[in-house]
């Protein structure tokens, strides 16, 4: 199932500048593991060595962040999108 991951423009200079990849997976997870494998400086950017998620960013599917579902086991269906956003905090 195909799944768009759209990029914020931050990062876009690590995938030739575009703001959504159309990729393969049928968990978040599998979705990062396309990233990785297609844009691995990209994937850099969002993932530790580690594989999981660097904490400065959060990452959506559809309009639910990614921690209130099941981490990066959510479960993905066609048409779903995973959106990555940069953490902000401030006072």
């Amino acid at each position: 199932m195909v799944t768009t991951f759209r990029i914020p423009r931050f990062l876009q200079q690590y995938c030739s500048g575009v703001s959504e990849l159309r990729l393969e997976g049928s968990t978040v997870r599998a979705v990062l593991e396309e990233v990785h494998r297609s844009h691995p400086a990209l994937y850099q950017c969002i993932c530790h060595e580690t594989g999981a998620v660097r904490p400065h960013i959060n990452l959506f599917v559809n309009n639910d962040f990614l921690h209130d579902r099941d981490g990066l086991e959510t479960r993905l269906k066609a048409g779903d999108v995973v959106s990555v956003f940069q953490a902000v905090s401030g006072g």
